[in-house]
């Protein structure tokens, strides 16, 4: 996570300024913060080193916002670690753009290993995409579940503070990742960038007037 971070950093940093600052009206969020969040996908398939090819300029644009999307929690997780053929091939599915067959296929691939952490992930961001970028009762219990399993992971709390952003629930992405900050380690990798956001989201928080928060 510690590569991706500053990447990101200047995503939402984008975000923040058009949402708060340009006052974009709420219902441009969700795809603002798609174009936004996703727009890493280039640094993902060119910029980035855990990546051995760029996509072709004509790739449609969901197959790009899906490919960063599962390069960005891959970077999360040990590379050489082991990952069941149902993730692989669910993730082949939402660098496609094809959520839908991705969540079900997790959902598959979960119900025989339920404890399996990177699995939830995965569900609740495919889930969260399939949903057009909005919160779902779903994909809050996948983030739910993907927390339990692995304590301790930043992934979870990090992909839903994004989430809640792109749902247009600032406050709440705030408080979620002020949880994953009081919760983290002091020498953890990702503490000095959590706080620069969350900081920077603040500043913007008290430019933004209190009913639209």
């Amino acid at each position: 996570m510690t590569g991706w971070l500053p990447i990101i950093a200047l995503v939402l940093a984008a975000f923040l300024v058009a949402a708060f600052v340009l006052k974009l009206e709420r219902r441009s969020w969700t795809t603002l913060g798609a174009a936004l969040t996703f727009g890493l996908a280039g640094y993902a398939l060119q910029g980035s080193p855990d990546q051995p090819s760029a996509a072709s300029e004509g790739a449609p644009v969901t197959a790009r916002s899906g490919e960063a999307m599962v390069a960005a929690r891959r970077s999360l997780f040990d590379p050489a670690a082991p990952v069941p053929t149902y993730l692989m091939v669910s993730d082949g599915f939402a660098r496609q753009g094809r959520y839908m067959e991705a969540a079900q296929l997790l959902r598959s691939g979960l119900a025989a290993n339920p404890g399996y952490g990177e699995g939830w992930l995965a569900l609740a961001n495919a889930l969260v995409e399939h949903a057009n970028g909005q919160v779902t009762p779903a994909s809050l219990m996948a983030y739910g579940k993907a927390e339990e399993a692995m304590p301790g992971q930043p992934g979870p709390a990090y992909f839903l503070g994004v989430a809640l952003l792109r749902t247009g629930m600032p406050l709440e992405a705030r408080r979620v990742w002020a949880d994953l900050l009081d919760a983290s380690p002091p020498d953890a990798p990702w503490r000095e960038d959590l706080a620069a956001r969350i900081g920077q989201l603040d500043a913007m928080l008290a430019q933004m007037p209190a009913a639209g928060r």
